[in-house]
């Protein structure tokens, strides 16, 4: 589904990513991860539009994109949630939602009933502006939101952090549905490497904005992998 090749990218005169060669294909779970600084969060960037790549390609189930600007991107099928997910805090949960209509023919603007049964305290709150819900709440938030615009591709930037452990269990078990689905690749950026070795199904481990360890979990010693992203 998803496939970068030689992906560069630069803040300023600074080189964050030196030729990242990624592949996350469909019904997967991609896990990316490393240490603090290492560029996790600005790959996310690049591959979304959210800060244009300096070089390289990124290929969206089989089609070569240009160097589209990030809501571009989001109709072509990427979903992206950000690091501090970024909600509209004076939005109520239901207008919050509807943001994602703008990726959406008119005739598909609705807020799917599978949104509110995988996450049920959205129906609860739907009245309630978002700057008021808790950081969980937020986070399910940020993630219907990104699924309703049917992504092909749903990049989650740390979404357990600073989460309480009861919605970072219910977080994994949406991440583990929309994986059994089968129709969406998924990659996943991760501090909390118990939370990501339980849903990968591949890992890529950076290291100074390059990729030093890359593959299936079945071919990963665990030990080895959590020793490559400990500081």
């Amino acid at each position: 589904m998803l496939k970068t090749e030689g992906l560069t990218l630069h803040y300023g005169g600074s080189q964050i990513l030196y030729g990242i060669d990624l592949e996350a294909a469909s019904g997967e779970v991609t896990c990316v991860m490393g240490t603090n600084g290492v560029g996790k969060t600005s790959l996310l960037k690049a591959i979304s539009g959210t800060h244009p790549r300096s070089g390289g390609s990124v290929t969206l189930d089989g089609e070569l994109l240009g160097k589209l600007p990030a809501h571009a991107l989001a109709r072509k099928g990427i979903g992206y949630v950000p690091q501090g997910r970024d909600i509209f805090p004076l939005l109520t949960v239901r207008e919050n939602l509807e943001t994602a209509y703008a990726c959406l023919p008119k005739s598909d603007h609705a807020v799917p009933d599978e949104i509110f049964e995988l996450f049920p305290v959205l129906k609860e709150m739907q009245g309630r502006r978002g700057g008021d819900l808790s950081g969980g709440q937020q986070q399910q938030l940020a993630i219907g939101r990104a699924m309703i615009t049917r992504p092909k591709l749903l990049l989650l930037d740390e979404p357990t952090e600073g989460i309480q452990p009861n919605i970072i269990q219910q977080i994994g078990r949406v991440i583990e549905y929309l994986r059994d689905q089968g129709d969406m690749a998924i990659v996943l950026v991760e501090q909390y490497f118990e939370f990501a070795y339980t849903l990968a199904d591949r890992f890529v481990v950076m290291k100074r904005g390059d990729v030093s360890m890359s593959g299936a979990k079945a071919d990963l010693a665990k030990e080895d992998l959590k020793g490559a992203v400990s500081v």
